[in-house]
């Protein structure tokens, strides 16, 4: 008699004989391994186990309102639908041990829009809806799973990669703590007529090194530091008579008290200021100083900001880049998310590109031309991790080709000189020359502009490498009008050009996700590695990246990071709110997998790598990796319905 025969004959379904072998099994998962043990015991003993052969449905949308509730326990099952651009069905998922389904049709009451066959012989736990209903209302890990799904199981992800850090380094807050928490609840205020010399008295009897000027409102108008106050006594004509607003720096940078901690060092990081004022409601409300935050983070990031962009020498430059290392570390054990570190690294390398390029005008001279270093990439998007090479190019104005080719011949000497500088620190060379020293890099901005018409014009395999390089431009030094308007034209060109747009979106699919129909990663073998891989960055991100990318240029979307552009494509309707929410939480997810590798790899003085080996991680990570992977395979599976490929 054959296995299938011998399951028919029992009925296929039979009541769980060992409930504490299944118990133990569904520990090994989450979000089981989450739940009480009243909880988790109720769902075992309201289980039966049912068989279905390879290829078997076990339900499908014509089987009306799911009526059942299904974990994985040996096998595995495939998720197929009708293929959206043609004839047949294509595999949309693979759900693996440990795993459950349909959740959104069981919490929808309605049928499921995809059939699930068992992918091989497979066994799973089924629980029937009355059940399912009441383990719903008693376990709020299990209710908060069902509805969040792995955007819950990412909580779990955050909170033992904050634990880890938190028990090395220690932690008093989180990078996530309101401003308010933080400030000087009743902070030293005066009038704008106040005298200086009775403000300066009122700093010194309140024991602080700043003070608010508000108007009758309490508004903040104005704010007086100690720094200020060495300017005043170093300038010998200064009247401490005269009234402080004469002296006060006018209009300060104010957040709200609800704004986060992160927020706050961000800001006194990118502005060079050490004071916030908190407003709320149009009434200041706090101050909080940059050594409320020094305190908060146990690593001095204004500091660190401020000592790369007064640094002497190029020198002290390539030591200070060891200490963003250290700065990331300590960020993680302050539960920054990898958005918010990429963000932070990528403000820093912006600061030391900025110095370099000072150090070098005064190395060499300044050529009297005035230009803008462009960053492109990775850089351009504002999503660096501590392994980066360099993707930039200068910009400047010619009133003719001749005059252009006349000012690129005085620029490229210093370009060079830039890009040699930045490779000492840690800004490695591009092996494909994408660099200002590039004569083709160092353009007018006409010859910029005719440049990016050609991509768009002729959408050959170069140009469209090209267009994913070039397009996610940013200037990081010097004027910005003439960026601005080379991102508005390329913008209109494209919103203009479907031809360009189905080109782009033919490139953007060439990169598949490796998620496959016979295993739970499709792995590589690189170069003399022993161990098959998959690489995060080619493979995981850059399918976000270009999808984002495509769909922001087609839609007049003028944000260059990847996120933020998802976010303003759905404010927009292109994508759907759950898609872009479960989009972002692939991405997020998977840089951060990315990051942590990094920081393993430097702490083990190995070089930085890219590529991943699925059974270096625990089980809750390989599942959300997996299923991150599956999200870029969405998106793809959309743009590819969107323009007919």
């Amino acid at each position: 008699m054959s296995k299938k025969d011998a399951f028919t004959q029992a009925g296929r379904t039979a009541v769980l004989q060992n409930v504490q072998g299944t118990l133990q099994f569904l520990q090994r998962f989450p979000p089981f391994n989450q739940m009480e043990q009243g909880h988790l015991s109720y769902l075992v003993e309201q289980c039966q186990l049912r068989f279905y052969a390879s290829g078997e449905s076990i339900i499908k949308p014509a089987d009306g309102p799911v009526e059942h509730f299904y974990i994985v326990k040996q096998g595995r099952v495939m998720g197929e639908r009708q293929h959206v651009t043609g004839p047949g069905v294509e595999t949309t998922f693979e759900i693996a041990t440990g795993e459950c389904f349909p959740l959104a049709a069981l919490l929808g009451e309605r049928a499921t829009r995809t059939e699930h066959l068992a992918g091989e012989d497979t066994f799973c736990l089924q629980l029937n809806k009355a059940a399912f209903i009441r383990v719903f209302s008693l376990s709020d890990v299990f209710r908060d799973f069902a509805l969040r799904g792995v955007s819950s199981l990412l909580d779990q992800v955050n909170q033992q990669v904050r634990q880890r850090a938190v028990h090395t380094l220690g932690t008093q807050y989180s990078l996530n703590t309101p401003l308010g928490e933080l400030a000087m609840r009743h902070p030293v205020v005066c009038p704008p007529d106040m005298p200086l010399r009775d403000a300066v008295r009122l700093m010194h009897e309140q024991q602080v090194g700043s003070i608010v000027i508000v108007d009758t409102q309490r508004f903040p108008i104005g704010i007086f530091t100690l720094r200020d106050l060495r300017q005043v006594i170093a300038d010998a004509s200064a009247e401490l008579d005269a009234p402080i607003q004469r002296h006060m720096t006018a209009a300060p940078f104010s957040l709200g008290p609800q704004a986060s901690a992160f927020d706050g060092a961000l800001a006194m990081t990118e502005r060079h200021i050490a004071h916030i004022c908190l407003v709320d409601n149009g009434r200041l409300c706090g101050v909080v100083s940059e050594r409320d935050l020094f305190s908060l983070q146990r690593v001095d990031l204004v500091h660190l900001a401020r000592t790369i962009r007064h640094a002497p020498r190029l020198e002290a430059l390539v030591a200070l880049r060891g200490e963003i290392g250290q700065l990331v570390e300590r960020m993680l054990a302050h539960g920054a998310s990898s958005t918010q570190i990429t963000q932070i690294i990528t403000l820093l390398n912006d600061h030391t590109v900025c110095r370099v390029i000072e150090l070098a005008l005064a190395e060499h001279g300044d050529p009297g031309i005035a230009f803008s270093w462009l960053c492109f990439g990775s850089e351009g998007r504002r999503e660096q991790t501590l392994h980066t090479d360099q993707d930039n190019g200068i910009l400047f104005d010619a009133a003719d080709a001749a005059e252009a080719e006349g000012l690129r011949a005085r620029l490229l000497p210093l370009a060079n000189s830039i890009n040699q500088d930045l490779a000492q620190c840690g800004f490695s060379l591009c092996k494909g020359n994408v660099m200002a020293g590039n004569p083709e890099l160092c353009l007018s901005r006409a010859e910029w502009a005719q440049r990016f018409a050609g991509f768009i014009r002729e959408a050959s395999p170069e140009n469209l490498l090209g267009s994913s390089i070039y397009f996610d431009l940013r200037v990081v030094w010097g004027d910005e009008q003439g960026c601005e308007q080379l991102r508005q034209s390329i913008l209109a060109q494209v919103a203009d050009n479907r031809i360009f747009q189905r080109m782009m979106a033919d490139n953007a699919l060439r990169q598949r996700p490796p998620v496959g129909r016979l295993r739970d990663f499709v792995l590589t073998r690189q170069g003399n590695d022993k161990t098959a891989t998959l690489d995060l960055k080619v493979q995981g991100l850059t399918p976000f990246v270009d999808g984002a990318r495509l769909l922001a240029l087609a839609n007049g979307v003028a944000a260059n990071n990847t996120l933020e552009r998802l976010r303003q494509l759905v404010a927009k309707g292109v994508i759907d709110a759950l898609d872009g929410a479960a989009f972002e939480e692939a991405y997020h997810f998977i840089q951060q997998t990315r990051m942590q590798q990094h920081q393993r790899q430097s702490r083990d003085n190995q070089p930085y790598s890219n590529r991943l080996d699925p059974d270096s991680l625990n089980h809750l990570d390989r599942r959300i990796l997996r299923e991150s992977l599956r999200q870029a395979q969405r998106l793809q599976s959309s743009l590819a319905q969107r323009y007919q490929l």
